[in-house]
């Protein structure tokens, strides 16, 4: 999706796009298991940046 490391403090990574032209950042903790609702933060996160429903989205990262 165009993200990339872009630093880490601690347990946590800095993720960061510029595929639509305008910086965007998220925040990832690195932990062997994201709680459901974190992981639901992140895609909602994502998709509104690119403009993707959930659906478009997780089809785009999953193939479903």
């Amino acid at each position: 999706m165009g993200y990339e490391v872009s630093r880490q403090t601690g347990s946590h990574l800095r993720l960061t796009s510029t595929a639509r032209g305008a910086e965007h950042h998220i925040t990832i903790p690195r932990h062997d298991v994201l709680k459901v609702g974190t992981l639901s933060a992140i895609l909602a996160e994502v998709g509104a940046y690119l403009e993707l429903s959930r659906g478009e989205l997780l089809e785009q990262l999953f193939g479903r």
